[in-house]
């Protein structure tokens, strides 16, 4: 049985890593390459840093900072969100260390741009990201640029079953940074079965990350703020899901997660 994974999520904003919640509060952590540098430590399966202010405001993915990272000799595979506008964008991440990157934006511009991506990159290396929501009885897909709720697009849904990504992340962006509260009608009601999802937002609990690994489409879940209120939280996260097909706990770092934090509050 492949194994599933447990990601650990830095979230970037201006430069500095945030806790967010619901899309619209921001509390500040630090550094982005102290928390990513740690997560490595600490045995998360994946690392995903999501820059969430290049693609509303047009600026491209955040390169300087994946050369930060670049330079830290990460043994844990990187995913990379945030401004990816085009081809020679995604190639570029790829050769600065992003083993994979994720596609938000485009995904409401352009689709033919994300199968070019997917041509000179290969399906594995791109993730389609879905801030999704369940109202009046549907799934609803954000714009995270414009605010609009809307439904996915046939074309959306089309790029996902044609595997041309091999991932989507879905995000209970409502609930996210809210401990507990991950909709799990976003999986069950979700059009499409037999793809692979990442489910992010609202996941803080061990037997919450239990019930979500049990669906056959969760290959991932994925974890942001609630990793900064305790030392070790991935390994304990694991500890507590013993009997699930994840990677055991791994207890390398002797830091802080939100160590070197250099914020003014």
């Amino acid at each position: 049985m492949l194994k599933k994974r447990l990601v650990g999520v830095v979230t970037v904003k201006d430069g500095w890593a945030v806790q967010s919640f619901g899309y619209h509060r921001y509390l500040p952590l630090g550094k982005p390459e102290c928390l990513v540098e740690n997560l490595d430590r600490w045995g998360a399966d994946e690392i995903l840093v999501q820059v969430i202010d290049r693609s509303k405001n047009e600026s491209g993915p955040d390169f300087q900072l994946l050369e930060t990272l670049g330079k830290l000799g990460l043994e844990t595979p990187l995913i990379y969100s945030g401004g990816v506008r085009s081809v020679a964008d995604g190639m570029k991440l790829i050769q600065l260390g992003a083993d994979r990157i994720i596609v938000d934006s485009l995904l409401h511009k352009d689709l033919d741009i994300i199968r070019d991506i997917s041509e000179k990159l290969g399906a594995q290396a791109v993730i389609g990201s879905l801030p999704l929501s369940w109202k009046n009885n549907e799934i609803q897909l954000l714009n995270y640029q414009s605010k609009d709720l809307v439904s996915i697009s046939d074309g959306i849904l089309e790029l996902i079953q044609s595997g041309i990504i091999s991932e989507i992340l879905i995000s209970d962006w409502e609930h996210e940074g809210m401990p507990g509260s991950f909709d799990s009608k976003l999986i069950e009601k979700f059009p499409l079965k037999n793809i692979s999802i990442i489910a992010f937002g609202g996941i803080s609990q061990s037997d919450q990350m239990r019930v979500l690994l049990e669906y056959s489409e969760i290959v991932a879940v994925a974890i942001g703020n609630f990793l900064s209120y305790h030392e070790h939280s991935i390994q304990k996260y694991k500890e507590a899901l013993i009997g699930m097909p994840i990677r055991l706990a791994s207890y390398e770092s002797k830091f802080s997660l939100i160590a070197n934090t250099d914020v003014q509050n």
